[in-house]
């Protein structure tokens, strides 16, 4: 199977201002998303995902954001790019399904003319055409009364449905690139599998690239071709996803495994990362970022400067304390997951 590279991220840091300094939420950021796959970026809160989406997307306040780097798509640069410029990229060939669709969508517009509107701008279509798309899409999305829906308010909507409008509104003009952070947060496992497969779906119909973030590894696993984990603004470890799931190698993706219950695991307590994610003033920015969280492992193991490096063919991991690192609890063993 060729690769054709859709996005190639390279060096991406995007730093905010907090007072007079400007401190990097994402920090040098490197990572490629090909054509027809899906990625899956995944770490708990605060680690940056979605600051690298609106990095991306351009979404971030120009007055208060630093961004060094390239972001390049389709081999054009975006991070330079005008507002101009890159509204004619936004919406049409990179498509955003955000976290929370109550917040994402306007409650003075109606669904219908929200799902609209990139069209509007970016075709050539009539009202009437572009009406007839509308219903067309809200069918696709699985929204069984779509004419009704089409004029319904956000808050007349259950948080599934809006859900599927925000989705609709992100692939409305076919983008090439689709972007879904957290798209299933807060929803019940049912429509969390409904999103899911209607994702699918839409990736096999377009062959569209999609980044997913998430935390939820059982959604990684069910979607995801390869896996980058996410940990304090940097990327410590990427692999496909079976690799990832059957030898997890860095400590921070060996202790999310173990943080997650499981049948066919011991009986006895969860495994629980120590602390929390540092904010942005009080991150190291040397050495590796995750060693207060495993204090026992020597300091003398991990490296100065970590980078990532190739430890098997097309698996990266940061920092070299992966090779010393154990767990302290007493029978507390490495969980593997197997995908069928």
């Amino acid at each position: 199977m060729v690769n054709h590279p859709l996005l190639q991220v390279q060096n991406l840091r995007t730093s905010f201002r907090i007072e007079n300094d400007y401190f990097a939420a994402v920090d040098n950021v490197s990572l490629t998303v090909n054509e027809n796959e899906v990625l899956a970026i995944v770490g708990e809160s605060g680690c940056g995902k979605s600051a690298f989406a609106l990095s991306i997307m351009g979404l971030h306040p120009k007055d208060r954001t630093k961004q060094e780097g390239n972001v390049n798509f389709k081999g054009k640069n975006l991070l330079p790019l005008q507002t101009a410029e890159i509204n004619k990229i936004r919406g049409k060939e990179i498509g955003m399904i955000f976290q929370d669709p109550l917040t994402a969508l306007n409650p003075l517009m109606t669904c219908g003319k929200q799902i609209e509107e990139s069209m509007t701008f970016h075709t050539n279509l009539s009202g009437p055409e572009r009406q007839r798309k509308v219903i067309e899409l809200l069918k696709k999305v699985g929204i069984p009364n779509p004419e009704r829906t089409y004029k319904q308010y956000p808050h007349e909507l259950s948080g599934g449905m809006r859900q599927r409008v925000v989705i609709a509104i992100a692939i409305a003009c076919d983008p090439q690139l689709v972007i879904a952070d957290e798209p299933t947060t807060a929803l019940d496992v049912t429509i969390q599998a409904q999103i899911m497969d209607l994702l699918k779906e839409l990736q096999k119909q377009t062959k569209a690239g999609i980044i997913l973030i998430t935390h939820d590894l059982g959604v990684v696993a069910e979607m995801a071709d390869r896996v980058a984990v996410m940990y304090a603004g940097e990327i410590v470890e990427i692999a496909d996803v079976n690799t990832l799931f059957r030898k997890p190698l860095h400590p921070y993706t060996r202790s999310l495994f173990n943080s997650i219950p499981s049948s066919t695991t011991f009986k006895g307590r969860l495994h629980v990362i120590q602390g929390i994610v540092p904010s942005l003033k009080n991150l190291p920015r040397t050495g590796c970022r995750f060693k207060d969280r495993i204090e026992w492992v020597d300091v003398h193991n991990h490296e100065e400067n970590p980078v990532l490096r190739e430890v098997e063919p097309n698996h990266f991991v940061r920092c070299t304390c992966y090779k010393d690192f154990h767990f302290p609890e007493k029978n507390m063993g490495d969980v593997n997951y197997v995908i069928s």
